[in-house]
């Protein structure tokens, strides 16, 4: 089963549920902020995909440069990155979409496209 994490403020979460709902896609909804994915769940996500950990984290959001992340991320074991996320999901990018064997994170429809469908 496809998962979905999002946070419900995120007007890209919500684009991406639009599309995914208009689609058809079947997923389960958690939301990141109230109930971010624990680290062994992200372990197990960063583990399919090729992606550098840059790629998982919301560089754009407060918390990310409040903690100077963009220092600190290059440098950092999957297991930091996944406890540090773990425990604010508002580190994750957003939305955040997983199954048995793929990962994306943002929304872009022409990856949902070839991704999802």
């Amino acid at each position: 089963m496809k998962k979905f994490y999002c946070y419900s403020r995120c007007s890209t979460c919500k684009k991406a549920q639009n599309w995914l709902d208009e689609h058809q896609v079947q997923y389960d909804k958690q939301d990141l902020v109230a109930q971010p994915p624990t680290k062994e769940e992200l372990l197990a996500i960063f583990a399919k995909s090729e992606r550098p950990l840059q790629y998982f984290f919301n560089t754009s959001g407060q918390d990310y440069r409040k903690m100077n992340l963009k220092e600190k991320v290059p440098s950092m074991t999957k297991e930091e990155a996944a406890t540090l996320m773990a425990q604010n999901g508002k580190l994750i990018k957003r939305p955040l979409m997983v199954d048995e064997t793929n990962v994306t994170c943002g929304f872009k429809e022409d990856i949902y496209q070839t991704t999802w469908l």
